[in-house]
């Protein structure tokens, strides 16, 4: 059973038996000072709530609830992770993490300085003015079943060819090339929301969405302009944050000031 929140307006931080979601959770709760419930015992759906990722069970609930904070990998310095047989594993938690008002991403939309972009000290290669193929990055079988992407693969192959007669490859978690290498000779990268996309474009390759909170950053049918869209990092650089300045409330005082108009 729920106590009622003092503060109508703080969310229900929902976590899981997960360590990255208790975690990133329980950060959370502290630097919003909102109460915590686990998912299997929350059922009140008018309530807004706060939560990291979209599985065992915290999908459910975004899916019913009408407000959310969503918390999922950041855009720029994640957490170092390697991916193994459709599996992810956390190797630290010294990188940053996004948070989302009832999206899964920011739309990349702004004027925002580029210093907090610059404070992380990232180095941006020069665009790749060759490459050889279009790397098409695959949805894993998780975001194919929660965003409903089934046909995604064929339908933005059947796109592609119809704007470019570039060579794709397709690239997944359990590809043996590794992404890094790839990028070497490639021309672009397309996915419909992949956060490598902003590794690719780092790497000086630029990256296209086809997701349409994403698309704001670069538009498919602009692939053969291959231009990379610099102000979206300056922008989002803002809207991803690391443990401690969630920790420590400077995440939720910006959250709350800009989702409430204030």
């Amino acid at each position: 059973m729920i106590k009622q929140n003092k503060m109508s307006n703080l969310p229900i931080v929902l976590y899981t038996d997960h360590y990255m979601n208790r975690t990133l959770c329980h950060n959370f709760a502290l630097g919003s000072k909102s109460l915590m419930c686990h998912v299997n015992k929350f059922n009140d759906y008018s309530k807004t709530i706060a939560t990291y990722g979209f599985l065992r069970g915290t999908g459910d609930v975004l899916k019913k609830v009408k407000n959310f904070y969503y918390i999922d990998h950041g855009y720029f310095k994640q957490s170092s992770r390697n991916f193994e047989k459709n599996k992810t594993k956390i190797n630290d938690l010294n990188g940053y993490f996004r948070i989302v008002y009832n999206n899964y991403w920011h739309n990349s939309l702004g004027n925002k300085s580029k210093d907090r972009f610059d404070r992380m000290g990232i180095e941006i290669k020069n665009i790749n003015k060759s490459g050889d193929y279009i790397i098409l990055s695959e949805p894993s079988v998780h975001d194919i079943n929660f965003f409903k992407l089934n046909n995604w693969l064929k339908e933005t192959t059947n796109k592609l060819k119809k704007i470019t007669d570039r060579k794709l490859i397709i690239h997944n978690r359990s590809s043996k090339i590794p992404l890094n290498q790839l990028l070497k000779n490639a021309w672009a990268f397309v996915s419909n929301h992949s956060t490598a996309g902003f590794l690719a474009m780092i790497e000086g390759v630029p990256a296209y969405f086809t997701n349409s909170t994403l698309g704001n950053v670069s538009n498919l049918n602009d692939i053969e302009k291959h231009e990379i869209n610099y102000s979206a990092f300056y922008n989002l650089a803002y809207e991803q944050w690391t443990i401690e300045e969630i920790k420590s409330g400077e995440a939720w005082n910006y959250l709350y000031k800009k989702n409430n108009n204030k």
